[in-house]
């Protein structure tokens, strides 16, 4: 087993998520809508649904296209010289009628494409998040968690628009367009045939006018970002903005930000109103001459007043079909860019995963932890060994101070002894079992960990103090409040237990975040305890209280703990000493003092600047 642990570990190709995103951010069109069939696929799980949705489609197709030949009847029937006035109330009631399927066929149209967009759109997030869960740490520092969030948000978003109104207006489309043409070849073949070889002259220019304003619009949405992006900066700097007195700097650049975007909208106004002048000269004059011709059809009595009156309307709705279908295949193929970048995220797989048949850790738990001729690099730092060759056996119940100077590998110890990594050589072992061959989430377990900044989230104090025991009880985390030094402000809160933190625990101190941390690695319970920095940002009280709840934490556990401040490791049963990844120093405060190794020169220095202060 450790011959195996020692080979290198071939990693995966990472920073991919990018690929597919342009320069600007965007989502890169695809180039084709085949990666448009995972929202097919979760489509296809409402089976009801999607026939409801086709069903309403048809209905309010074939009812759009049945209002312009309603219309013939009308005219020919109605409006003639012999009509009476029972066949004109039959004509307007079956126009009535067609009006009456139209609204209601809409509205379930509307409905349950609406419906299919944003279940689909949920279940993509739920299944995305669930693999985000599943990665390790190392993907987060490979891969920005702000382009992820984006992913799960504005892609998400689009892709709602693509399940819930572009393809539906691409089907609508596509049935108007097919059965308008089959209803002009009926009602006129040589008119048809005249119309067919003129809609490419109405969708040319909106193709060629829809790509630049689409690129222009892209252009006004970045500068409108640049913009926003000025005034969070400026904002949230504003003390540091005045008090170098740039004031009116920051207003000149605001300026010129909000004058470019403001050129840049009116390229996009410009070219907007040179397509709708174009393309109504065009729709407009097109159709005049169609009713040209066929008021020379209907005067030497080819045709019926009537058909020349359907055939216009129905020649419109055609032309805006296949108008409509152009630009939609631009948003589809964006959309299909959106499912391809929503894929990768699904498509991902964990580096850190449970091997087929992990080995269960010992019970009753000791905690031990043994790391051996241990090398270790960062996946986006391959040129640096984090760790070379390390080697520190901990044993139950003693507690180890890692020292040494920024960089030494003291953080990356914690985080391999956490699984978030997997060294590339050597193993490491919990109660005698190697990492890679147990579960993590049973390694997770045995440990609880007290960060540097104490991280807590947008929860009430309950919430964030049950964090580590999510079925620990109101006596227990009291108890842990109290051991921890929490509970007189605890009781202080306006709600208690039930109080809203704020966003990341805001509303209270760094002293009263780090020792509600404290209390919640206290409900943790678990033999092995990892202390990061814990007092490194308190004052000199709060590092007093916070140093009590920590002696209390540390009893009957083993503790390993990091610290730059070397007066809080004095009564460590072991300090280790680091420096560039291999330990250079062993044992107690005295006995490293004595040495003259670097230990006491980092001791000589913190304690004379002490002194001095």
């Amino acid at each position: 087993m450790e011959a195996d642990q020692s080979e290198t570990r071939p990693r995966p190709r990472r920073g991919l998520l990018r690929r597919r995103t342009a320069q600007d951010g965007e989502p890169r069109p695809a180039r084709s809508l085949a990666p448009l069939r995972m929202i097919f696929r979760e489509a296809a799980r409402y089976p009801a649904r999607v026939a409801l949705a086709v069903f309403a489609l048809f209905v309010t197709a074939a009812a759009t296209l049945a209002i312009p030949w309603r219309f013939k009847a009308i005219i020919d029937r109605a409006f003639g010289g012999d009509a009476n006035l029972e066949e004109i109330a039959h004509a307007f009631q079956y126009l009535l009628m067609i009006v009456v399927v139209l609204a209601i066929g809409t509205a379930m149209r509307f409905y349950f494409v609406s419906w299919l967009g944003e279940r689909v759109v949920a279940d993509i997030r739920l299944k995305v998040q669930r693999n985000l869960l599943r990665l390790a740490p190392g993907f987060y520092e490979e891969n920005s968690p702000k382009e992820i969030s984006s992913r799960m948000t504005s892609d998400t978003a689009l892709i709602e628009q693509v399940v819930g109104t572009t393809v539906s207006v691409a089907l609508r489309n596509l049935l108007t367009a097919i059965g308008g043409t089959a209803i002009l070849f009926y009602l006129a073949p040589t008119l048809t045939v005249g119309l067919i070889v003129g809609i490419p002259l109405v969708i040319l220019p909106i193709v060629y006018f829809g790509r630049r304003i689409r690129t222009v619009s892209r252009s006004s949405q970045d500068r409108v970002a640049d913009v926003g992006a000025m005034i969070t900066e400026v904002l949230s700097a504003m003390k540091i903005v005045q008090a170098f007195n740039q004031e009116e700097r920051e207003g000149g650049r605001f300026a010129e930000a909000v004058e470019r975007t403001f050129a840049t909208a009116r390229r996009r106004i410009a070219l907007r109103a040179a397509m709708t002048s174009i393309v109504i000269m065009l729709v407009f004059g097109g159709i005049t001459l169609v009713m040209w011709r066929g008021a020379i059809a209907v005067a030497s009595g080819e045709i019926s007043g009537g058909t020349i009156a359907a055939f216009v309307l129905t020649g419109g709705l055609v032309a805006g079909a296949f108008g409509a279908l152009t630009e939609v295949y631009g948003d589809l193929l964006r959309g299909a860019g959106v499912a391809s970048r929503l894929e990768e995220l699904l498509a991902e797989r964990p580096d850190i995963a449970p091997p087929a048949r992990p080995l269960a850790l010992p019970e009753p738990p000791r905690g031990s932890l043994s790391f051996r001729n241990v090398s270790f690099r960062y996946p986006t730092r391959l040129d640096a060994p984090a760790l070379k060759e390390f080697t520190l056996e901990v044993e139950p119940g003693e507690t180890v101070a890692i020292v040494g100077p920024s960089g030494a590998g003291k953080s990356t110890v914690f985080q391999l002894a956490e699984r978030f990594y997997d060294p590339q050589a050597g193993t490491i072992r919990l109660d005698g079992v190697p990492l890679t061959s147990a579960d993590p989430a049973d390694i997770r377990r045995r440990i609880a960990l007290v960060p540097q900044d104490g991280v807590l989230f947008s929860a009430n104090a309950r919430d964030n103090l049950r964090y580590g025991a999510w079925d620990a009880s109101d006596d227990a985390i009291w108890e842990a409040a109290r051991a921890a030094n929490a509970e007189a402000f605890l009781r202080d809160l306006p709600e208690g237990l039930d109080t809203f933190l704020g966003e990341s625990g805001t509303r209270l101190s760094g002293g009263q975040q780090q020792r509600l941390a404290i209390a919640r690695a206290l409900l943790r319970d678990a033999p092995i305890l990892l202390l990061d920095e814990a007092t490194s940002a308190l004052d000199a009280e709060s590092e007093q209280l916070v140093q009590q709840a920590l002696d209390r934490l540390m009893r009957a556990r083993t503790t390993l703990v990091i610290a730059h401040r070397l007066a809080t490791v004095r009564a460590a049963d072991r300090i280790v000493v680091m420096d560039e990844g291999r330990i250079v120093e062993q044992g107690t405060h005295s006995q490293l003092s004595e040495a003259g190794g670097l230990y006491a020169r980092l001791a000589a220095l913190q304690f004379a600047s002490a002194e001095a202060a």
